[in-house]
Protein backbone atom coordinates (compact mmCIF):
# COMPACT_ATOMS: atom_id res chain seq x y z
CA UNK A 1 0.00 0.00 0.00
CA UNK A 2 2.74 2.25 0.86
CA UNK A 3 4.65 1.94 -2.48
CA UNK A 4 1.33 2.35 -4.39
CA UNK A 5 0.96 6.16 -2.55
CA UNK A 6 4.20 6.62 -3.57
CA UNK A 7 3.79 5.90 -6.87
CA UNK A 8 0.69 8.33 -6.75
CA UNK A 9 2.64 10.81 -5.74
CA UNK A 10 5.29 11.00 -8.34
CA UNK A 11 2.25 10.66 -10.49
CA UNK A 12 0.81 13.80 -8.83
CA UNK A 13 3.75 15.85 -8.93
CA UNK A 14 4.50 15.72 -12.79
CA UNK A 15 0.80 16.19 -13.59
CA UNK A 16 0.68 19.92 -13.51
CA UNK A 17 4.20 21.07 -14.15
CA UNK A 18 4.51 22.56 -17.77
CA UNK A 19 5.05 19.76 -20.24
CA UNK A 20 8.43 20.24 -22.49
CA UNK A 21 6.80 18.36 -24.94
CA UNK A 22 7.40 20.37 -28.83
CA UNK A 23 4.65 20.32 -31.11
CA UNK A 24 6.32 18.28 -34.18
CA UNK A 25 4.63 19.36 -37.20
CA UNK A 26 4.35 22.95 -36.64
CA UNK A 27 7.68 23.24 -34.83
CA UNK A 28 10.43 21.46 -36.31
CA UNK A 29 13.87 21.23 -34.19
CA UNK A 30 16.68 22.24 -36.22
CA UNK A 31 19.43 19.55 -36.75
CA UNK A 32 23.35 19.44 -35.98
CA UNK A 33 25.36 20.81 -39.09
CA UNK A 34 27.02 17.64 -39.43
CA UNK A 35 23.50 15.34 -39.51
CA UNK A 36 23.51 12.70 -42.36
CA UNK A 37 19.68 12.27 -44.02
CA UNK A 38 18.21 12.13 -47.15
CA UNK A 39 20.27 11.58 -50.01
CA UNK A 40 20.62 14.11 -53.09
CA UNK A 41 22.37 13.67 -56.49
CA UNK A 42 23.81 17.25 -57.84
CA UNK A 43 24.18 18.77 -61.13
CA UNK A 44 26.57 21.11 -62.62
CA UNK A 45 24.98 24.64 -63.17
CA UNK A 46 24.71 23.73 -67.06
CA UNK A 47 22.40 21.10 -66.03
CA UNK A 48 24.37 18.26 -66.69
CA UNK A 49 24.94 15.31 -63.85
CA UNK A 50 27.76 15.09 -62.02
CA UNK A 51 27.48 11.71 -61.52
CA UNK A 52 29.32 9.76 -64.54
CA UNK A 53 28.44 6.29 -62.93
CA UNK A 54 31.63 5.07 -61.88
CA UNK A 55 30.04 3.21 -58.84
CA UNK A 56 32.19 3.74 -56.14
CA UNK A 57 29.69 4.86 -54.24
CA UNK A 58 28.32 1.73 -54.73
CA UNK A 59 31.77 0.23 -53.95
CA UNK A 60 31.74 1.89 -50.49
CA UNK A 61 28.89 1.57 -49.03
CA UNK A 62 29.27 -1.31 -46.26
CA UNK A 63 25.26 -1.62 -46.51
CA UNK A 64 25.18 -2.46 -50.02
CA UNK A 65 22.30 -0.52 -50.24
CA UNK A 66 23.13 1.54 -53.88
CA UNK A 67 22.67 -0.22 -57.40
CA UNK A 68 24.78 2.35 -60.32
CA UNK A 69 24.64 0.89 -63.72
CA UNK A 70 26.65 2.65 -66.47
CA UNK A 71 25.79 3.77 -69.67
CA UNK A 72 27.88 5.86 -72.22
CA UNK A 73 27.16 9.51 -72.99
CA UNK A 74 26.48 10.23 -77.19
CA UNK A 75 26.96 13.49 -79.12
CA UNK A 76 23.38 13.70 -79.36
CA UNK A 77 22.35 12.53 -75.98
CA UNK A 78 24.57 13.91 -73.26
CA UNK A 79 23.89 13.32 -69.57
CA UNK A 80 27.00 13.70 -67.83
CA UNK A 81 30.60 15.74 -68.28
CA UNK A 82 32.24 12.76 -68.42
CA UNK A 83 32.46 9.52 -70.81
CA UNK A 84 29.72 7.77 -68.95
CA UNK A 85 26.90 8.69 -66.59
CA UNK A 86 24.52 6.61 -64.68
CA UNK A 87 21.21 4.88 -66.67
CA UNK A 88 20.06 3.43 -63.13
CA UNK A 89 20.70 5.11 -59.82
CA UNK A 90 19.18 3.63 -57.32
CA UNK A 91 19.57 3.77 -53.27
CA UNK A 92 17.49 1.28 -50.77
CA UNK A 93 16.80 3.46 -47.89
CA UNK A 94 15.05 0.73 -46.11
CA UNK A 95 18.92 -1.10 -45.90
CA UNK A 96 20.79 2.39 -45.67
CA UNK A 97 23.16 3.03 -42.48
CA UNK A 98 22.99 7.11 -43.05
CA UNK A 99 27.21 6.24 -42.64
CA UNK A 100 28.20 9.07 -45.07
CA UNK A 101 30.73 6.68 -46.47
CA UNK A 102 28.89 6.92 -50.47
CA UNK A 103 29.69 10.74 -49.74
CA UNK A 104 33.27 10.45 -49.15
CA UNK A 105 33.97 7.92 -52.20
CA UNK A 106 32.69 10.51 -54.59
CA UNK A 107 35.60 12.12 -56.10
CA UNK A 108 33.02 14.98 -57.93
CA UNK A 109 30.49 15.76 -55.34
CA UNK A 110 27.75 14.22 -56.93
CA UNK A 111 25.86 12.35 -53.94
CA UNK A 112 25.24 14.16 -50.51
CA UNK A 113 23.26 13.05 -47.77
CA UNK A 114 21.00 16.09 -46.93
CA UNK A 115 19.49 17.57 -43.53
CA UNK A 116 15.87 16.21 -44.53
CA UNK A 117 14.90 13.16 -41.86
CA UNK A 118 10.88 12.66 -42.92
CA UNK A 119 11.68 9.81 -44.37
CA UNK A 120 9.07 7.25 -44.01
CA UNK A 121 7.23 5.31 -46.56
CA UNK A 122 3.73 3.05 -46.62
CA UNK A 123 5.64 0.06 -48.20
CA UNK A 124 8.88 -1.38 -48.88
CA UNK A 125 9.04 -0.69 -52.52
CA UNK A 126 8.25 3.50 -51.77
CA UNK A 127 11.77 3.21 -50.14
CA UNK A 128 13.66 2.46 -53.13
CA UNK A 129 14.68 5.75 -54.10
CA UNK A 130 15.15 5.83 -57.77
CA UNK A 131 17.55 8.86 -59.69
CA UNK A 132 14.56 10.85 -60.81
CA UNK A 133 13.83 10.97 -56.39
CA UNK A 134 17.16 11.80 -55.88
CA UNK A 135 18.06 14.70 -58.19
CA UNK A 136 18.25 18.05 -57.07
CA UNK A 137 16.44 20.81 -59.36
CA UNK A 138 18.64 22.50 -61.93
CA UNK A 139 18.97 25.99 -62.12
CA UNK A 140 18.91 27.25 -65.74
CA UNK A 141 20.62 30.31 -66.36
CA UNK A 142 19.36 32.86 -69.38
CA UNK A 143 21.58 34.80 -70.94
CA UNK A 144 20.91 37.83 -68.96
CA UNK A 145 21.60 36.01 -65.67
CA UNK A 146 25.55 34.93 -66.41
CA UNK A 147 27.47 34.62 -63.40
CA UNK A 148 30.23 37.37 -63.24
CA UNK A 149 33.52 35.57 -62.11
CA UNK A 150 33.92 39.15 -59.69
CA UNK A 151 30.45 38.69 -57.93
CA UNK A 152 30.50 38.40 -53.82
CA UNK A 153 28.78 35.07 -52.96
CA UNK A 154 26.08 37.04 -51.49
CA UNK A 155 25.55 38.51 -55.07
CA UNK A 156 25.54 34.87 -56.41
CA UNK A 157 23.29 33.70 -53.56
CA UNK A 158 20.50 36.54 -54.54
CA UNK A 159 21.04 35.79 -58.54
CA UNK A 160 20.55 32.27 -57.74
CA UNK A 161 17.76 32.14 -55.35
CA UNK A 162 15.56 34.75 -57.59
CA UNK A 163 16.09 31.97 -60.54
CA UNK A 164 13.13 29.52 -61.47
CA UNK A 165 13.87 25.45 -61.07
CA UNK A 166 12.79 23.45 -63.86
CA UNK A 167 13.02 19.73 -63.61
CA UNK A 168 14.23 17.80 -66.17
CA UNK A 169 15.03 14.19 -64.69
CA UNK A 170 12.41 12.57 -66.20
CA UNK A 171 13.58 13.34 -69.88
CA UNK A 172 14.81 10.25 -71.67
CA UNK A 173 15.48 12.00 -74.71
CA UNK A 174 17.86 14.47 -73.19
CA UNK A 175 15.17 17.35 -75.19
CA UNK A 176 15.53 20.75 -73.29
CA UNK A 177 11.82 20.98 -71.08
CA UNK A 178 8.77 22.63 -72.64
Amino acid sequence: MLDQVKGFSVTFRHLFKKPVTQQYPEYKRPVYPRFRGRHQLHRHDNGLEKCVGCSLCAAACPADCIRVVPAENTADHRVSAGERYARIYEINMARCIFCGYCELACPFDAITLGNDFELSELSREALVYTKPMLLAKPVRRTPSQAVDPFDTPAQEMERVLGMYDVVTATNPEGAEPA
